[in-house]
Formats: C-alpha cells, structure tokens, sequence
C-alpha cells in the first residue's frame, strides 16, 4: 500500500504532522534545486529522500516545538554532500588529478543558509529592544554611541541591552543543541 503526505502512519488514526511536512516540500525543492545545481531529478530525489526521513522518524520528532523546516533542510544537506561525495569517487587506475576537489576554504553556500535561518529564529525569540541592540552593534556593526543616539537612550542601557540579548540569544541557541564555535 502507498502512502501520501494526507494519510496517517501504519497503526495511527490521523497524522496531524502530515500537513505541516507537505507544507514544507516546495521550499525544500527550491533550497536543494539552488544547491544541486538546478539539476531537477537529482533535486526531486534528495527531497524525496528527505521527506521519507521525516515520515519515518515521524514519531520521534518534536512538531510544535522544533521547526521541521531546519531539521528537513540539515537532512537534505547531508544527503546532497552524501551524493556529491559517491559521485566524485576516483575510479580504481585514475589518477586522482584528473578529479579536481573544491579548494578547503570555499564555503558550503547551504551552510550559511542554514546558519541564516538559525540565526533569524534566535533573534526572533529576543524581546524587541534586545533584539534592536544586538542587530545594530553586532549585525550592523554600528558604534553603540550612535546606537544609543540614534535610539535615544543612554550608552549604558544599550550596553545592557546588547548583552543581555546576546546572553538570549546563546541559551536559545544552546538549547537548540546549536554550538557556538
């Protein structure tokens, strides 16, 4: 018997995480197409894969509380890096010259997407005016003078404020299980 994202898992009456996984499969199809090159079958195969994770860790995921789009797009990473590796394997008498790898200090572009999203949840969770500190002093990369000027409030308070939102921020993102390196 074939499942679809509406019907419930063997043994379960109503799968109310269904929705909130179909939901997210055309954003997942974009973030993997923009990574996989705009291959689309190699696209649509990583999303699959990653779907059919989902659905069968189903019971052990935290659907209210943990957002499904992170965890779905680290799989799908994973699972593209995992394919990019099988298929740049040196066939047994090449030489490994003729496969050229990617230099160690380029960055994988979907890490700094997944590092974005992380970190556009976390200062989300800031009250507004932690969250109007951080963002200016240490996104923007302000002088907290102006800051403060520009906010009408005194250097101190914004002082206070950048680190208690920083303080937030780190114990969100700690109990994310995200460490700061």
């Amino acid at each position: 018997m074939e499942h679809t994202a509406d019907q419930a898992r063997p043994g379960s009456t109503t799968a109310p995480w269904a929705e909130l996984l179909a939901a997210e499969r055309e954003v997942l199809h974009r973030f993997i197409s923009g990574l996989s090159g705009n291959d689309p079958h190699r696209a649509e195969d990583i999303v699959q894969e990653a779907m059919l994770r989902a659905w069968q860790s189903a019971e052990a995921l935290d659907w209210e509380r943990r957002p499904i789009r992170l965890w779905l797009f680290t799989v799908a990473r994973r699972l593209l890096i995992d394919d990019w590796r099988k298929n740049r394997a040196v066939p047994v008498g090449l030489a490994v010259e003729a496969y050229p790898t990617p230099a160690a200090d380029t960055a994988d572009p979907s890490d700094r997407i997944l590092d974005r999203l992380v970190l556009v949840e976390a200062l989300r969770s800031l009250d507004r005016i932690h969250q109007e500190a951080v963002v200016h002093v240490h996104l923007l990369g302000r002088p907290g003078a102006e800051v403060a000027r520009t906010v009408g409030i005194p250097g101190g308070t914004l002082k206070s404020r950048t680190h208690h939102g920083v303080r937030s921020l780190r114990r969100h993102l700690a109990d994310r299980g995200v460490v700061a390196s």
